[in-house]
């Protein structure tokens, strides 16, 4: 059996499990074709809804999960400002803490060894 025929015994086969699975074998060739309209805009339906709708909606999913792993950009930068400022006026503190004691405890030794 050549390829060709392999290939229409098969194409065949197929209409025969199509029309066996959906009942078309007993509609008449007018109602066959009145379901296999409906059946292909239906299908003409599907598929186009999903060419322009399914890409907005899959980067709609993706920012969300984003948003959901991550959280909100602008929440991140402000609590990270305020820790940042809180961390800044803590760390002055401490330098100017550090700055007076040293200064007085080199006078301290200054005078140690004077004496």
């Amino acid at each position: 059996m050549t390829m060709f025929a392999s290939t229409f015994r098969w194409l065949q086969r197929k209409r025969y499990q199509y029309e066996v699975t959906f009942s078309l074998y007993m509609l008449t060739p007018t109602e066959k074709f009145i379901f296999n309209s409906f059946l292909f805009l239906f299908f003409s339906m599907i598929v186009i809804a999903m060419t322009l709708y399914l890409p907005q909606h899959i980067a709609f999913l993706t920012n969300r999960a984003w948003f959901y792993y991550n959280g909100d950009e602008s929440a991140k930068a402000a609590i990270h400002s305020i820790v940042e400022s809180a961390t800044h006026t803590v760390l002055v503190e401490k330098v100017k803490e550090t700055v007076v004691n040293n200064a007085a405890g080199s006078t301290i030794l200054d005078a140690a060894k004077e004496l």
